[in-house]
């Protein structure tokens, strides 16, 4: 399973007046690239905690108590908000229930969408070199590790000329973007301006002959005009011959078909094959006067590779092969050995120890750890780079609740007496005591020692996947990650960039004139085509992660099924991971591929979607089942009695017992543990313990299923 975020025994609350409110009690759960994760419970069950929690943005009386959430090597819980800021909206994303609370009221659409892609692209770049100067001396010094012929300085020299080949080709890739973009610069101005004179607005053709004519003048790049010179020079002088008969009949005709003919000639130069300039770069850099760029862009390409390959690729690769071979099997040795000292720390967190004999335990256990990294890893071990801030975070909170306790139990005992002094006394009491909020250190206790856990459990499964490595994978990887970061590096997003893609994301949304549209303020839009600005606004950055906190909540029946359905088409096409947070079961049947069930702040069922339809084994999955409204049938749907518990006092058992006809005497002692049903299928419950008394499907849902087998309706179907 390729997990791309993973959550680890979160636990949130909330301070309020009256005390503390536990939102969050303690769950788990791995996001799988490409699939959508539901989590689905009624208002105050955590499901949007949880989601604003993975994008950084809980409010400010926030208590993180304790957990993880991993991506990219990081814990998104213990970074700074700088970092932070690099990852919310570029790499993870969000829609909200109501898309005018996340529009400016004041600001027309296109500015709204265009802001962030000319922003971030700023950040990425200064990124990118950072990332590739980096890696690059890791390679380095594992390249000359790796050498046993005394190779250091050819080494040396490889990485020189692969360091400068990149350099050149970044230098003719940048004349090539500053090429191009004023090209769509050009292009977007007349798209404009044929727009308003279709529309049949005052547009002034003769200032747009001259600008243009001065304009496709100025697009020269030896690869992008590569053919097109001759009909960008013939362009250029219709445009400025046009002009000048201004005065005469059809001018305007005449006008907008010269100005339609430049427009999808620009498209046409723009959509030609772009030139590899990594290879490119490489024959550049050693024939620096050649005329390389009159050949066609295909044959270019060709011929750029094979004599790159020939000459230096090839070489490159065997050594850079070496390094990384090097680099994973130091990494290799170092996991094996720190596991023992990972054994040992795990009977030495059980045991006693001061704060800061314990502190200075974990540092040097991390530095181990840190020295086991292999990073030359492009997709980073979340596990292994979290270690030291999750195991010092574990550590520290158990001191800090172990000293703040006793002041917490006198706090309420000194509170709760006051309180029945003033009973006893027959006067009248207006105030609750605020309920203790006291730890339970051996759980704490417990937290540090799952964080060594958890690394020991990975570890030996690395070690048990090693002998399964496509080396000349890894290494032809590295060389794209390479190539990735220097494009990354010259690639400039002006403001007429911005607006075509911003206008190419609205029709990708489904936004009907997106051109006109894009110059109108959120007001001027339905419900739903709100909803679809959010989307194309979340969607800029191209994000790994969408979340997507109950979209269609806000909107009428009939434009829920569109969002719902553009949501799956655009996880479809981009390959997008989603975060899918709803009350409604029904909107993620189609969706889903995999569904927690919430409830007080704990996850109470998880599995696939078809466990969760089709072999549903909590009471309160059933509930939720039970009162979700079908088509095929005009059965009296079920209600789900009472209301959720005030979790400011969380029960002792199952939160769900007072309102679950199921309940036995333990659910209000006890709170049940996950019991495994099936390899993806576990809920908690006491009823699927082998003493509990057989209790069926309510039939309500088992005649569903029986429906739903019948037309054969399984997930996405």
């Amino acid at each position: 399973m390729d997990k791309i975020l993973e959550a680890k025994n979160l636990k949130i609350s909330f301070r309020t007046s009256n005390g503390a409110v536990k939102a969050v009690r303690d769950i788990s759960f791995d996001l799988e690239r490409g699939k959508t994760f539901a989590i689905v419970g009624e208002s105050g069950s955590g499901k949007s905690v949880t989601s604003r929690a993975v994008i950084g943005i809980l409010a400010g009386n926030a208590i993180i108590e304790g957990g993880e959430i991993l991506y990219d090597g990081k814990d998104l819980l213990k970074i700074e908000e700088d970092e932070m800021h690099k990852i919310r909206g570029d790499k993870i994303s969000m829609i909200f229930q109501d898309p005018l609370s996340s529009l400016n009221p004041i600001v027309k659409i296109g500015n709204q969408i265009t802001e962030a892609m000319i922003l971030k692209n700023k950040s990425n770049r200064r990124e990118a070199r950072k990332d590739f100067n980096k890696m690059l001396a890791i390679l380095k010094s594992n390249m000359i590790a790796a050498d046993k012929t005394s190779n250091a300085e050819k080494i040396s020299d490889l990485i020189k000329v692969f360091d400068k080949c990149n350099i050149v080709a970044n230098q003719y890739e940048n004349a090539y973007n500053n090429a191009y973009t004023k090209a769509i610069d050009l292009s977007s101005d007349i798209k404009d301006a044929l727009f308003k004179h279709e529309k049949k607005q005052k547009t002034d053709f003769t200032a747009l002959l001259g600008n243009c004519a001065a304009r496709l003048k100025k697009i020269s790049d030896k690869f992008l005009t590569v053919g097109y010179n001759d009909r960008l020079t013939e362009l250029s002088a219709q445009c400025h011959r046009l002009k000048k008969l201004s005065k005469s009949e059809d001018f305007e005709n005449k006008a907008t078909v010269l100005l339609g003919s430049v427009k999808d000639f620009l498209a046409d130069m723009t959509s030609a094959v772009r030139p590899s300039f990594f290879q490119i770069g490489y024959y550049l850099l050693k024939y620096p006067d050649t005329s390389i760029g009159e050949k066609p862009i295909e044959r270019l390409n060709e011929e750029a590779l094979i004599y790159l390959n020939k000459n230096f690729l090839d070489e490159f690769l065997s050594f850079e092969k070496l390094g990384v071979i090097y680099s994973y099997n130091r990494a290799l040795k170092k996991k094996k050995s720190v596991l023992e000292p990972l054994h040992k720390a795990k009977e030495y967190y059980s045991g006693d120890f001061t704060h800061a004999e314990a502190v200075k335990y974990a540092e040097d256990l991390s530095k181990q750890v840190e020295e086991s990294i292999d990073k030359l890893e492009i997709i980073k071990d979340n596990v292994a780079y979290t270690f030291r801030t999750g195991l010092l975070t574990a550590i520290n909170r158990y001191f800090t609740c172990k000293k703040r306790n006793p002041k917490e139990e006198r706090r309420f005992a000194k509170q709760t007496a006051k309180h029945d002094k003033s009973l006893a006394a027959g006067k009248k009491v207006d105030w609750k005591v605020i309920p203790k909020s006291v730890y339970d250190l051996d759980d704490l206790k417990e937290d540090i020692v799952s964080v060594v856990n958890r690394l020991i459990k990975k570890y030996d499964r690395y070690i048990a996947e090693s002998t399964d490595i496509d080396f000349d994978a890894r290494s032809l990887a590295l060389i794209e990650y390479f190539k990735e970061k220097a494009s990354q590096v010259v690639y400039r997003v002006t403001k007429n960039m911005a607006k075509e893609m911003a206008i190419k994301l609205m029709e990708e949304v489904g936004i009907h004139e997106p051109r006109r549209r894009f110059y109108q303020y959120p007001f001027e839009f339905s419900g739903g085509m709100r909803q679809r600005i959010v989307i194309a606004i979340a969607l800029v950055a191209n994000p790994d992660i969408l979340i997507c906190d109950e979209p269609t909540t806000a909107l009428d029946v009939t434009i829920q099924a569109q969002i719902l359905e553009l949501i799956n088409k655009l996880k479809r096409e981009r390959n997008l991971t989603v975060i899918f947070i709803t009350h409604d079961l029904g909107v993620v049947a189609n969706m889903a591929d995999t569904i927690a069930v919430m409830y007080a702040g704990k996850i109470v069922e998880y599995g696939t979607a078809d466990d969760i339809f089709y072999n549903p084994r909590h009471p309160y999955t059933w509930a939720l089942l039970s009162s979700m409204p079908e088509l095929a049938t005009s059965e009296k749907l079920d209600t789900i009695p009472g209301t959720p518990p005030n979790m400011i006092y969380p029960p002792e058992g199952d939160a769900f017992a007072e309102r679950n006809k199921y309940a036995m005497e333990i659910d209000f002692e006890q709170q049940p543990p996950m019991f495994k049903i099936s390899e993806t299928h576990k809920a908690a419950t006491w009823l699927l313990h082998p003493n509990a008394p057989k209790v069926d499907i309510p039939k309500i849902i088992t005649d569903r299923i029986e429906r739903m087998n019948k037309t054969g309706g399984s997930n996405n179907e």
